[in-house]
């Protein structure tokens, strides 16, 4: 087990280069962070030359793959490390030098216990992207298919695996000191990037959900999700049906498909929210890089990673609080809060019913290009501190998606309206959800699964209460002595043993004189 000094020594390290880079400096000036933690900032910052504007992301860059890894699913999280740093970090690209071939090979013939030519005609020595955990090659299969061959780095299981032990290790400190820090809950985060992060270094876990996301989505023909190519994928290597279209980062080659943008911009927003809502289990990195055009208008998605998901419960919750936000019915929406334990039961439902108005009626009506996420975000985590609202990291993910789809809908449709294409499919699906026939549907499972649950109770009962000569029958029971009975005895016997003893004496003294 790693010791504290050791922790201590890699945090300090870590310290130096973000205070090289000024991205500590909103720590030392955060009144609501431990005083702790403020002076550990302080100290790690000490004697270095720190730049006038932070540049956080280029710090996380700086520390290391993990700390990459780390700072992605930081920039979900604007309430814990504030609204710049946030912004800041969703520029942090996931972009490293990549290794030779000749290393890649090495790991192929490792993964696939023999040469990799018995599984692919041909592989591209020339990388198509090389990130912190893994880099992707073009290849061709022995059957004439071309796929993306994604190939993790040798050695990344083992300095993740030290990383996160000291995130831990430091989230569990920093949240023992309480106050804003408990509610922020930093032990979720971590845990939740530690989930993230095993996930993607057993790239099984990967196909797998690329496998359970394109079934998900056979509703939506507009959306591609490539097919997994489960003979020749390992722990270690994932092959996948090559994508053949255009990056929507590059918004040259895109306009120059000749497609509608408005077309496109509304298919991305409907399929993330078939992904979130109807099915509960949606790709958590939907940026510009990990999405494509396809030539027919088709949009295609890569790199399932990073996967979030909601449960039945969630998604109606979700989904009533989207309705109740577009039509401006700020009651029910507070009302939801409190059903779903997100708001303490000590507040006022009706306080944080006004609350709420306050946010969303300035944003209601407006064009997506006219609202300011950074306001809106910044309005709702006061809302979260002033009603002590404890962080769910789910919807976080969530909103993090939800904000990057948003954006990236913006660059093929800069008039396009996100909650104009959102309230149809919301109210459907609430109808075919919370309908009556949904309720009765619900109702009709609940009571069946009620029904299935008798004969064990019957036999619990018959258990416990045996039925009248199912059993031999038990030695009666004495008959209680009343209390006021069993005081009269006591008193009785002291008496008699009084008596015998006054008798006794008396019978010695008479001995005595004879």
């Amino acid at each position: 087990m790693t010791s504290s000094l050791t922790h201590g020594w890699r945090l300090l390290r870590w310290g130096r280069t973000l205070g090289r880079h000024g991205a500590l400096r909103g720590i030392e000036a955060d009144g609501n962070a431990p005083a702790i933690v403020r002076r550990m900032a302080r100290l790690a910052r000490f004697g270095t030359a720190t730049p006038a504007v932070p540049d956080y992301a280029r710090a996380f860059e700086a520390i290391g793959p993990a700390a990459i890894k780390l700072g992605q699913a930081l920039a979900t999280r604007p309430d814990l490390i504030g609204e710049a740093a946030a912004q800041d970090l969703t520029r942090l690209q996931d972009a490293l030098p990549p290794l030779p071939f000749a290393v890649i090979e090495a790991a192929l013939v490792e993964a696939y216990a023999g040469p990799w030519q018995q599984h692919f005609i041909s592989i591209d020595p020339v990388p198509v992207g090389a990130a912190s955990i893994a880099q992707v090659h073009r290849g061709v299969t022995t059957d004439g298919r071309t796929v993306a061959i994604k190939v993790l780095r040798p050695g990344i299981e083992a300095a993740f695996a030290e990383a996160i032990e000291t995130y831990e290790w430091a989230a569990a400190k920093v949240e023992a000191q309480g106050g804003e820090a408990l509610r922020l809950r930093p032990r979720a985060v971590i845990a939740s990037f530690k989930a993230w992060t095993l996930a993607e270094l057993d790239l099984r876990r990967e196909a797998a959900s690329a496998s359970e996301l394109a079934e998900a989505m056979q509703g939506e023909p507009g959306f591609l999700v490539p097919e997994v190519d489960w003979a020749r994928t390992t722990r270690r290597v994932l092959a996948i049906d090559w994508i053949d279209g255009v990056k929507m980062s590059d918004r040259a080659a895109v306009a120059a498909l000749g497609l509608d943008g408005r077309v496109l911009a509304a298919t991305l927003v409907r399929s993330f929210l078939r992904q979130a809502i109807a099915q509960g289990f949606f790709h958590a990195d939907m940026h510009q890089g990990n999405l494509f055009v396809l030539r027919d208008g088709r949009v295609g998605v890569v790199d399932f990673g990073i996967m979030g998901r909601l449960d039945r419960r969630a998604r109606v919750y979700l989904a009533q609080i989207i309705h109740g936000l577009l039509t401006g019915d700020y009651i029910r929406v507070a009302e939801i809060h409190f059903e779903a334990g997100y708001v303490p039961a000590h507040h006022n439902v009706g306080e944080f019913a006004t609350a709420l108005r306050a946010v969303g009626e300035p944003i209601r009506g407006l064009d997506a290009r006219d609202i300011s996420i950074s306001n809106l975000l910044d309005g709702l985590f006061g809302i979260t501190r002033s009603f002590d609202m404890a962080v769910q990291p789910h919807l976080l993910l969530l909103q993090k998606t939800m904000v990057m789809v948003e954006g990236v809908a913006l660059t093929l449709d800069p008039k396009v309206n996100m909650w104009q294409v959102a309230e149809p499919f919301v109210r459907d699906w609430m109808r075919e959800e919370l309908g009556p026939e949904a309720r009765l549907a619900d109702s009709l499972v609940a009571n069946f699964r009620s029904l299935r649950q008798l004969p064990r109770v019957f036999r619990q009962l018959i258990a416990k209460v045996p039925v009248e000569g199912a059993a031999p029958p038990m030695a009666p029971e004495p008959e209680p002595v009343p209390e006021v009975h069993v005081r009269a005895r006591v008193v009785l016997h002291w008496w008699v043993a009084l008596a015998t003893a006054v008798a006794g004496i008396a019978l010695g003294a008479a001995l005595v004189a004879h």
